[in-house]
C-alpha cells in the first residue's frame, strides 16, 4: 500500500500530520506522494477538494480519506484525535470502498475545441457585473430560457455546499444524479424560468448556451473566465470518487450535526 499525506498548513493540522506519519511509519507503510494509493487529507473539505484535483487523473485507482480539524467537514470521516483507530482500520483490515458521482463538464468553444474538467461538488456559470442569458437543455430538448445571476450544477456529494445555499435539496451521494439550481433567476411576464431545482436522471444531460461571448465558470469554486463558448454540457462522469469505507458514519447523521445540531430522540 502507498500512501500519501495531503493537508494545510494550520498550525493544528500539522500537529496532526507529524503523528499522523509516526503512526503510519511504525506500520511500514510506504509514502508515495507521485503514485498513491491511498491519499489521507487533514484538514477540512477544502483540502480534499484540492487533493483530489490534484490527483484527478488517477481517481480510478485511489481511496480519499479525509481528517477533520476544522469545524465542518462532510468528507472527513476521522476526526483528529481518532488518527491512531483510522491507521489501525486502514492497515488491518481489507480495503473497501464506497463510490460517489463525479460530474464531467466539457466546454465546447465556437471555433470547435473541447475542454473537459472533473468536478467533486458543483459547477457555476455566471456574469460577474451583467446578467446571465443562456437557453437550457436537457438532453437535446429545450427546457428554458434562463436570465438571471447564474446556474449551478452540483453531484449528490456537492449538494449539501453551494447548491444547498441556492435552496437545493440534499441528495444521498449513492445516488447517480445531477442536480440544477437557478441563481436569482429573473421572473415576470417576459422571462419565465422553472424556478425550482431540477434533479436529472443517470443518462440524462443537461446543456447551457450562453448567449454572451464572455462569462464566468466556476469548477468546485475555482474561477474559469471563458471567452467564445459555444455550450457547456454537463453529465455524470465515467469516473467516480472512491472513499475509503469505515462505515462508522452515516450520511444523514453528517448533515444533521452540520445544519440542525445534536438530537439524541431514537425509535
Amino acid at each position: 500500500m502507498r500512501v500519501t499525506i495531503a493537508h494545510n498548513n494550520n498550525e493544528k493540522t500539522l500537529k496532526v500530520v507529524k503523528h499522523l506519519r509516526e503512526c503510519l511509519e511504525e506500520k511500514n507503510v510506504v509514502f508515495d506522494a507521485k503514485y498513491p494509493d491511498v491519499v489521507i487529507t487533514v484538514g477540512g473539505d477544502g483540502t480534499l477538494i484540492n487533493a483530489f484535483h490534484r490527483y484527478e487523473n488517477q481517481v480510478d485507482s485511489i481511496r480519499f480519506i479525509g481528517v477533520h480539524t476544522g469545524h465542518l467537514g462532510f468528507y472527513t470521516d476521522w476526526r483528529n484525535y481518532d488518527v491512531e483507530k483510522m491507521v489501525d482500520a486502514l492497515t488491518l483490515r481489507k480495503a473497501e470502498s464506497a463510490k460517489y458521482p463525479l460530474l464531467e463538464v466539457n466546454l465546447i468553444t465556437e471555433s470547435g475545441e473541447e475542454k473537459r474538467y472533473l468536478a467533486l461538488n458543483e459547477s457555476a456559470v455566471k456574469r460577474v457585473s451583467h446578467t446571465l442569458e443562456a437557453n437550457v437543455y436537457i438532453d437535446d430538448q429545450l427546457f428554458e430560457n434562463f436570465r438571471g445571476d447564474g446556474l449551478c450544477v452540483s453531484t449528490p456529494t456537492g449538494s449539501t455546499a453551494y447548491s444547498k445555499s441556492l435552496g437545493g435539496a440534499v441528495i444521498h451521494p449513492r445516488l447517480k444524479a445531477l442536480q440544477m439550481t437557478e441563481i436569482a433567476s429573473i421572473n415576470n411576464r417576459v422571462f419565465r424560468t422553472l424556478s425550482a431545482p431540477i434533479v436529472i436522471a443517470p443518462d440524462q444531460w443537461i446543456t447551457i448556451v450562453p448567449n454572451s461571448d464572455h462569462f464566468v465558470m466556476t469548477i468546485d469554486g475555482e474561477r474559469i473566465d471563458v471567452r467564445n463558448a459555444k455550450k457547456i454540457v454537463y453529465r455524470i462522469s465515467g469516473h467516480v470518487i472512491q472513499f475509503d469505507r469505515f462505515g462508522h458514519h452515516h450520511f444523514w447523521s453528517r448533515v444533521q450535526d452540520a445544519f440542525i445540531g445534536e438530537n439524541n430522540g431514537n425509535l
